[in-house]
């Protein structure tokens, strides 16, 4: 079978997967890339130990995660100058993530020049977005000078799971609709119709909607002028806030679900708190797409928590029951990928492990007809 190489490069991490066909060949991830005392000290070290240590005979094709594609990538693409220029361009719009995606582009370009590459945008997914969906209220002129628009993000595994539960249901893709809820450091929900994102809840950047281990997820935009004019904090330091030192982890000390768990049980009063804002933002947010999608076929939970929090699971959807949603305790207690809610409810809930890099391998064999 031909070989496929994903390469997901984080801010602070790579993360590698070789496919043989639809086999595992090798795995693994380079953690701490950049920290001090901590791994290779930057993301082309990291990439370059990681092509010298595989065995690449056979290779035909590389998939690289780029986080974001703006308006211009609407689909997965072969790289050249010209579409590695435009990565570069899309920088101010994801500072933390692109020039990561883009040392790891050239360093494979480098070591690999005979094989084709590729650039599967997490953006990509969330194109089908109808305009009222991606589009702010402020001034349209200013918004399109300086791209200013809703992009969405995870849309790589909001993908994969999306056409994961259709498969598990044996139901037609584009039939189903779903809302899926991808539940990790960094969570958002989408609201598929059909393989279509039609609403998702992160927005220019990946800050907006649920939240999150240490982002805050939706807030007044006022509390950003307040800490400007009232604590005298500058932009720099409002961003550092709101993407590192918020969420979970601005609440509680800890950005762990499983910690926040333990300490509510342990009766912590700020984790108890900590886990109801969590709830609320999460069910609120499955509430607003129900009523958006019309009917629904099936809500998805992935990603870390999704995977593996039940009491968050639970807690989601508990009192939904008239919308046809219910989960089973028994079910619920389970692992793998599954059905969760009981038998003949309106609604089906799944459990569904994401597994992004695999569906970065399969659009890099589409775009290299492979």
């Amino acid at each position: 079978m031909s070989r496929v190489l994903v390469l997901n490069c984080g801010s602070s991490s790579v993360k590698y997967r070789l496919y043989d066909g639809d086999e595992v060949r090798a795995k693994g991830t380079v953690e701490r890339v950049g920290e001090p005392g901590g791994g290779p000290a930057d993301h082309e070290s990291a990439v370059r130990q990681i092509i010298d240590g595989l065995d690449l005979t056979g290779l035909v094709g590389v998939g690289h995660r780029v986080v974001h594609g703006g308006r211009k990538f609407s689909a997965p693409v072969r790289i050249d100058d010209k579409v590695l220029a435009a990565i570069e361009d899309l920088v101010p719009l994801a500072p933390l993530h692109n020039p990561a995606n883009l040392a790891g582009i050239r360093v494979a370009r480098e070591a690999l020049p005979d094989t084709p590459q590729v650039a599967v945008f997490d953006t990509a997914f969330h194109h089908t977005l109808p305009e009222a969906a991606a589009t702010y209220a402020i001034d349209r002129d200013l918004a399109e000078r300086y791209g200013v628009r809703r992009y969405g993000f995870h849309g790589t595994s909001h993908a994969y799971v999306s056409r994961r539960t259709a498969e598990l249901l044996d139901r037609p893709y584009g039939e189903l609709n779903t809302i899926t809820l991808h539940l990790g450091n960094g969570a958002s929900a989408c609201a598929v119709q059909g393989g279509r994102s039609v609403a998702t809840s992160m927005g220019m950047s990946p800050l907006e909607g649920l939240v999150m281990g240490t982002r805050s997820g939706d807030l007044d935009p006022t509390i950003i002028f307040h800490l400007r004019r009232e604590a005298g904090m500058g932009v720099d330091d409002i961003d550092d806030l709101l993407n590192h030192r918020s969420g979970l982890l601005g609440l509680t000390g800890v950005n762990d679900m499983r910690e926040v768990l333990a300490r509510r049980d342990a009766g912590d009063p700020a984790a108890a708190l900590a886990f109801e804002v969590y709830r609320r933002r999460l069910t609120g947010y499955v509430g607003a797409y129900y009523a958006l999608l019309g009917r629904v076929d099936a809500i998805t939970f992935t990603a870390g928590v999704g995977e593996h929090a039940a009491p968050v699971r639970a807690a989601a959807l508990a009192g939904l029951e008239r919308l046809g949603i219910a989960v089973d305790p028994a079910r619920n207690a389970g692992s793998g990928d599954r059905v969760i809610s009981p038998e003949g409810t309106e609604v089906t809930v799944c459990v569904i492990g994401t597994d992004e890099e695999r569906e970065i391998a399969r659009q890099t064999r589409e775009v290299l007809n492979l």
